[in-house]
């Protein structure tokens, strides 16, 4: 039923359009919803132009002598419009009046350019004083037809890719937690065929999305060349544009089953069009309205539904039933699956300790000396760690508990412990730097003094601050020559001039010196 308003309110409204009022305006002032405020508005229009392009208004002849040759018309012109308004007949569509059309080739270039809607409000009202509120922008954004870009149909070769993706399934009760809660569903879909195989997961970790892997190329008896995935992080540690960061250990095992791994471009779906499109179809066909008492149940109830219905249904695009298809055009050009399993193993950056060590689930493993303070790479799995250092192995060790510290490889137990080991190979490379003679001198007084040596190796290399490095190298030499290990030995040669140092000998002739026949029994009676 319309609404009609009262004389008053009529005329207020009238007399508020005539002034060139928006809707939203007359609405918030007089209280009239706006579709009302729209309906008189256009009654107002049909009435004015009853006075069509250039007639004149119907006056008598007296009043057009008094008003001249030209007389003005103002009823015909309203505030704010154009000075040619009576060109818009009955039934004709109005101009715009949105005061954002004004700024038309601006919006839809910043739209073509990729800004937001608040990006572009902010622009107009920058760089060209709009006015207006930010409202008023999407009303009229929502009114413009944007063109639309022609996409490609992406067609895969039999045996050339498979696609993967994870979903969140239907409730489900996990034992282990006494809740109910939708797992992980991963798929892989065959891009010729459209075959998939499909399993739920209560995680997606890098173990998982490995095995869910192994287990889909059993099931389809062999390995597509390419293997198209998302950016989660068990396949990809940085995403990028142009050129991501591949977790290593599933690009160790895509290396093993010979396929190559094809990440997907961020926030771009469509590349992975076709696991999107299968992921839905599980979802709603095989999963939606159902409840599971367990992880296996589920499992069961997506086998069961892949050998009953999805491998027998006739597919919307290839028009052909999708097992027989897989079983005439992909199976034949998969590749076949390795001899071995995947020998999984983890990886990781550690920093070599003080100590020469690094540490790897709470055990501790050597690593060479002269990498201490740098970043090295490492990679265990049950029975190894091995140690790489710019893409070489340089160490491997066997695995212990943790807290134990690991041997280094031919280390007697009986010897130092790893810690004292690693501490004396810092010091006699320090020595070693100093010069030769000094490292000599070093490992001749552990030998001959064992730990407590460390203390004296110290501070023969404090006496590197105090003395030229070539009267230290011959205080050592001279020191490891007459067996001295002493630090006040070795400080006392290195503070002597050379001239000092020279050959003594023994002499038998001296003015102080009694012969021996002067010494006689009778005066020690």
């Amino acid at each position: 039923m319309p609404n009609y308003l009262k004389m008053q309110k009529r005329q207020q409204v009238l007399a508020l359009l005539e002034l060139g009022w928006t809707y939203r305006r007359i609405e918030a002032e007089t209280g009239v919803r706006r579709e009302t405020v729209s309906r008189y508005d256009r009654l107002r229009r049909a009435n004015a132009a009853k006075v069509f392009p250039g007639s004149e208004g119907a006056t008598t002849p007296s009043e057009a002598d008094r008003a001249g040759p030209d007389p003005p018309n103002p009823a015909k012109v309203f505030p704010g419009s154009e000075p040619n308004a009576a060109k818009v007949f009955p039934g004709s569509d109005l101009p715009p009046r949105s005061s954002a059309a004004t700024y038309h080739d601006a919006i839809v270039e910043k739209l073509d350019a990729g800004l937001s809607l608040q990006r572009l409000w902010q622009d107009l009202v920058e760089e060209f004083g709009y006015a207006s509120s930010y409202e008023s922008v999407k009303r009229y954004v929502r009114t413009l037809r944007r063109a639309r870009r022609v996409v490609g149909v992406i067609h895969t070769a039999p045996g050339e890719e498979g696609q993967v993706d994870f979903f969140q399934g239907v409730p489900t009760f996990n034992a282990t937690t006494g809740q109910w809660q939708r797992p992980w569903v991963f798929r892989m879909t065959l891009g010729h065929s459209r075959h998939g195989y499909e399993e739920a997961a209560w995680d997606q970790k890098l173990e998982t999305f490995l095995r869910l892997h192994a287990n889909a190329f059993r099931d389809f008896g062999g390995v597509p060349t390419i293997v198209r995935h998302d950016n989660l992080k068990s396949a990809v540690v940085r995403a990028c544009l142009y050129d991501p960061d591949m977790n290593e250990v599933y690009a160790a095992f895509a290396r093993h089953h010979g396929f190559t791994a094809l990440p997907t471009r961020p926030r771009n779906p469509r590349e992975n069009g076709k696991q999107e499109r299968s992921g839905g179809y599980v979802k709603d066909n095989a999963l939606k309205g159902h409840r599971f008492d367990s992880l296996d149940e589920c499992n069961a109830h997506l086998r069961r539904w892949n050998r009953t219905v999805a491998r027998l249904r006739i597919h919307g695009t290839t028009r052909r039933q999708v097992f027989t298809h897989f079983l005439e055009s992909d199976k034949p050009a998969l590749q076949p699956l390795p001899a071995e399993p995947f020998a999984l193993f983890h990886c990781g950056d550690r920093t070599v300790h003080p100590d020469g060590h690094v540490e790897v689930q709470g055990a501790f493993y050597p690593a060479p000396s002269h990498l201490l303070g740098l970043l090295i790479q490492v990679r265990w799995d049950q029975h190894l760690v091995r140690l790489y250092h710019n893409q070489v192995q340089v160490a491997v060790h066997t695995r212990v508990a943790p807290g134990k510290f690991a041997p280094r490889p031919g280390q007697n137990p009986a010897d130092l412990v790893s810690s004292q080991r690693a501490f004396l190979e810092r010091l006699l490379g320090r020595c070693e730097r100093v010069g030769p003679d000094l490292r000599l001198w070093a490992e001749a007084a552990f030998a001959e003094r064992g730990v407590r040596a460390f203390r004296l190796l110290q501070g023969a290399l404090d006496l590197t601050r105090a003395h030229p490095k070539e009267a230290l190298l011959r205080a050592a030499r001279l020191a490891c020559e007459h067996q001295l290990f002493r630090y006040r030995d070795l400080r006392r040669l290195a503070s002597q001039a050379p001239g000092d140092l020279r050959q003594r000998t023994l002499i038998d002739v001296h003015p102080n010196i009694r012969p021996l026949t002067h010494y006689r029994l009778e005066e020690f009676l």
